[in-house]
């Protein structure tokens, strides 16, 4: 009987000698970063990569056209390692997900090779705008997660740090819609769309200190008028609300609301809120995966903190994977990638995403990932579930 020692190593050997190849996917999706929905040509990549490692490839997956889901083998439990791969506007690779994708990548070519063995049927799925969109909680709900009995994925930040504690997220546009005039000779006519978010903001800034600590408020206005002698008739903006919890998320967002409300009051605008995305929830780690990915990492050199004394994580951040991890057994470590002191959603993180760094962590990721996943098949029993979430932390 081979050991399991002896499928890691087998995973590693493949790791190891599709290792340009896995860096090559990785520079090449950096060089042409694609936004939410518009990832054509990196979807694309991704998945011809795949067939050529002879897994089988459903492209628009859940109907989204940026989707994919391969598949390799016939085994009895399936695994999913998840791929992301949509950019930053104006600032490309700016979270690393060229990193994501290209660890999910090697991971396959580490496993395709062993699915017999392991008894396995092991699925990357191609989950576009996650930087807000939720492409994940679209293909939840279109049963693309499906039979899946474990998800994982890694994500590049500036230290190593095992467990995700990313907090639920609400993505919305705020229009406000007033009168355009003449700002001197005609003031008395106009409704100034404009005053209507310093209202709103004025009023958030002082609600933030009644807020939990938990809760984040940020957005940024994105039209407010063209002309500084014309009155603004109608303001965009975009903005996030975010907390600990999809419960505390709802509370805090009818407070945050009230303030967009109040500016149209003040001023006479009319209003409109919409959500752009569904909601993304905050995340359930499976402590099992979680030790399995720490223990394997260790054996790499890196250090992943499991008990949580290192500070510079990304714990205040957002993620549609939380909804993934609410439905099944999941994992989101974060591999470091020396870009101290960038950190994501800089520019700099995005030129640290493809230095020696970033490329170890993709890399490291793809045999991490893969060993997790030995293990889970391995070495330890199925867990339905409703028991995978009494692990869950």
């Amino acid at each position: 009987m081979t050991s399991i020692t002896e499928v890691k190593g087998r995973a590693a050997a493949e790791v190891e000698n599709h290792r340009e190849a896995i860096i090559a996917v990785s520079h090449a999706l950096h060089a042409e970063p694609e936004t939410a929905w518009q990832e054509y040509a990196s979807a694309a990549l991704l998945a011809d990569t795949l067939e050529g490692f002879g897994m089988t490839v459903t492209r628009g997956a859940g109907g989204l056209e940026t989707a994919f889901v391969a598949t390799a083998g016939t085994g009895s439990r399936t695994v999913a390692v998840v791929a992301e791969y949509d950019a930053l506007a104006g600032l490309g690779h700016a979270c690393g997900h060229n990193i994501i994708a290209a660890a999910a990548v090697g991971a396959a070519a580490a496993l395709v090779p062993l699915t017999e063995s392991l008894d396995a049927t092991v699925q990357v799925i191609g989950t576009p705008a996650e930087e807000g969109g939720g492409g994940k909680i679209h293909l939840l709900d279109a049963n693309v997660f499906d039979g899946v009995e474990i998800a994982m994925m890694i994500h590049p930040g500036p230290v190593d740090a095992l467990y995700a504690r990313p907090l639920a997220v609400a993505h919305f546009d705020v229009e406000y819609t007033g009168r355009e005039s003449h700002a001197s000779a005609y003031p008395t006519l106009g409704i100034n769309a404009a005053d209507a978010f310093t209202v709103a903001q004025v009023a958030i800034g002082l609600l933030r200190q009644q807020l939990p600590g938990s809760v984040r408020v940020h957005g940024v206005v994105r039209e407010a008028g063209t002309a500084p002698n014309a009155i603004p008739g109608s303001a965009l903006g975009s903005w996030y609300v975010r907390a600990a919890s999809l419960g505390e998320l709802d509370a805090a967002f009818r407070r945050v609301t009230a303030c967009f409300e109040a500016g149209a009051l003040a001023t006479g605008c009319q209003l409109e809120i919409r959500e752009t995305s569904p909601r993304y929830s905050e995340f359930r780690n499976d402590d099992a995966l979680a030790a399995a990915f720490a223990a394997n990492a260790a054996a790499l050199g890196r250090d992943m903190d499991a008990d949580e004394r290192r500070p510079g994580g990304m714990n205040t951040a957002s993620t549609d994977m939380g909804n993934v991890s609410r439905r099944l057994r999941a994992i989101h470590p974060y591999l470091g990638i020396d870009a101290s002191p960038a950190v994501n959603h800089q520019a700099a993180f995005a030129d640290a995403a493809i230095r020696p760094a970033g490329d170890r962590a993709a890399l490291d990721g793809a045999l991490l990932m893969a060993q997790t996943i030995i293990d889970a098949l391995i070495g330890t029993p199925h867990l339905d579930q409703e028991t995978a979430h009494a692990h869950a932390r």
